[in-house]
């Protein structure tokens, strides 16, 4: 079995490089009977189940024959496709997992999360999560015309990118004791959010740091159990 983790994609219909990226990883990993984790930010945004177009019924279309191939599709929300969920997933068959998930293969426990929970020194950031996650509202939002969520969404992404000019580097990325917090009590920490790809020592234990995909690579993690469950994480072209 191939477990294999990815994040930060951030696929639309104005990126088509990244969809053909992603359709060529679903094509190549088909016959590893491969359980695919996507830590959140699939999407640059997701304004609701029930929006469809030709560019994402390719993509639905290229999940069904991977599930079909005897593999399997998780995922974790994002800052970016927090509204994604079960009805789109179960087009493939795909499971929504928690925000938080532990996995464990061979006897190593994996924590596994989009990351944006970690940069608690965003404080702004971290009160619009709260109150945009919050069931209620994210509820009364869903039952709102597809129009409207579509320029909800589009403010939403032009805010984020004007807040990011003004804040620094270090208070984007993860928070060091939030990060320990959580680390403590498993193998390893996987985790995407950042665009930072890198692999972190903490208290002894590794923290991998998934990238974001660019328009001819993407950075990933692969465990294979038939090799011992070694880690293999890296820059993979398409």
């Amino acid at each position: 079995m191939t477990y294999l983790f990815i994040s930060d994609l951030h696929l639309s219909p104005d990126h088509p490089r990244l969809v053909r990226g992603f359709l060529a990883l679903l094509e190549q990993y088909q016959d590893k009977n491969t359980h695919l984790y996507i830590l959140g930010d699939w999407f640059n945004a997701w304004i609701g189940d029930d929006y469809t177009a030709p560019w994402l019924d390719e993509i639905v279309s290229a999940l069904q024959k991977f599930t079909a191939a005897n593999n399997q599709v998780y995922f974790q929300v994002g800052n970016r496709d927090f509204a994604l969920g079960q009805k789109f997933l179960k087009q493939f068959n795909g499971i929504l997992l928690p925000n938080v998930y532990t996995l464990n293969i061979q006897r190593h426990t994996f924590r596994l999360e989009h990351g944006d929970a970690l940069c608690t020194d965003d404080v702004a950031y971290q009160r619009f999560r709260k109150v945009i996650r919050n069931p209620i509202l994210l509820g009364l939002i869903k039952r709102t015309p597809l129009s409207f969520r579509q320029k909800l969404a589009n403010g939403f992404r032009k805010k984020s990118s004007e807040t990011k000019q003004l804040k620094s580097y270090d208070i984007m990325d993860v928070n060091a004791k939030a990060v320990e917090n959580v680390i403590t009590e498993v193998d390893y920490l996987i985790h995407g959010h950042t665009h930072r790809p890198e692999i972190h020592q903490v208290l002894n234990k590794q923290r991998i740091v998934l990238g974001d995909w660019r328009e001819d690579s993407a950075w990933i993690l692969e465990i294979n159990e038939q090799e011992n469950s070694s880690l293999d994480f890296k820059k993979w072209t398409y």
